[in-house]
């Protein structure tokens, strides 16, 4: 199970640059031309945005976290006004552009965020218990401690697939009263102890509970969705959409998105009258998945999957959420708080 973005890390002109996962096929989906405009919708360090300026077109970059929008100002300068950067969720893609020849999103945690112990999202190092892309709101810390262990059960059950999420979820409630988790190896040594490891495990019993927390602490169901229905009201006929990520939970919302876009005949089966709209996207091929050399090169792309698809004359139609299927999660100040 990935938790985040695949990017591999490489030098060039002397600054650190991730080159994201699939690199070619996103090019090849989004077919950029000199003087289309692009929305990135997850900047990161700027790999697909680097790509896509080379082809002569220019990109809206969006990221919630503002140490890579800090990071990308060099490139903006360089870009002599074909890149304009944003620090604002991807979800507000149609607030920052009317009209836009493609959009790409890049789904998760950046290798970047992963790889700084200071931002929480990995126990690989000790750090604090944080995982806030936009470094604003309840951290995980937050949610661990003040959540109800029936709430933290349903987040970890849902958000992570853990079987064991009941157990988990009862033994932090009670450790919790005793000392509060505030870094990131307590909760995951807390969790293997309790749970245990046998030698054929894969995976550390702690990897399902940190990953429920990533997304659940940044809403990143909720904001694929809203993006989702955003790229539709930006892109012009003939527009791309294509979207790279990494678990079943993301790549199901995708693939209910477009399947339910590019056909002509069934809106939401919550919403009868939608039965005469005509397709909004056609979808391009199934889900793509790295081959294994770039797996090999770069291990954490091995679970990554793009799907593709081009905005058609109709008009966008209405934010009707139930298509995605999302859960309905506890929110911290509706309980537990403490």
């Amino acid at each position: 199970m990935m938790t985040g973005r695949g990017d591999d890390n490489t030098a060039v002109g002397g600054l650190i640059r991730h080159i994201p996962v699939l690199l070619a096929e996103v090019l090849e989906a989004l077919a950029p031309n000199e003087g289309d405009i692009i929305i990135d919708g997850t900047f990161g360090a700027g790999g697909y945005t680097s790509a896509i300026l080379d082809s002569g077109a220019s990109v809206v970059a969006i990221d919630r976290d503002p140490d890579a929008i800090a990071a990308g100002k060099a490139l903006e300068t360089q870009s002599q006004g074909r890149l304009r950067l944003v620090h604002a969720p991807f979800s507000s893609l149609a607030e920052q552009i009317d009209e836009a020849d493609g959009v790409v999103l890049d789904i998760g945690v950046s290798s970047m965020q992963l790889d700084q112990a200071e931002r929480g999202f990995s126990f690989r190092t000790d750090g604090p218990l944080d995982m806030r892309m936009a470094q604003a709101g309840p951290s995980a810390a937050d949610i661990v401690n003040r959540l109800k262990a029936g709430d933290l059960a349903r987040i970890f059950g849902f958000l992570g697939e853990e079987r064991h999420a009941g157990r988990i979820a009862r033994m932090i409630e009670a450790r919790r009263e005793k000392k509060p988790f505030e870094r990131t190896l307590d909760l995951a040594d807390a969790i293997e102890t309790h749970i245990g490891r046998a030698p054929k495990d894969k995976i550390h019993p702690a990897t399902r509970v940190f990953q429920a927390l990533r997304i659940y602490v940044n809403d990143e169901l909720g904001e694929l969705a809203k993006a989702l229905i955003a790229a539709e009201k930006v892109l012009k006929p003939g527009g791309r959409l294509a979207v790279v990520t990494f678990h079943s939970l993301e790549d199901r919302i995708v693939k209910r998105f477009i399947a339910d876009r590019a056909d002509a005949a069934a809106g939401s089966r919550h919403m009868p009258e939608a039965q005469a709209r005509t397709a909004t996207f056609q979808k391009l091929g199934g889900g793509i998945t790295p081959g294994d050399a770039e797996v090999s090169q770069n291990p954490r792309a091995r679970s990554a999957r793009l799907r593709a698809a081009i905005r058609t004359e109709a008009p966008a139609r209405g934010e009707d959420f139930s298509i995605f299927g999302l859960p309905k999660l506890p929110g911290i100040h509706q309980s537990g708080e403490r």
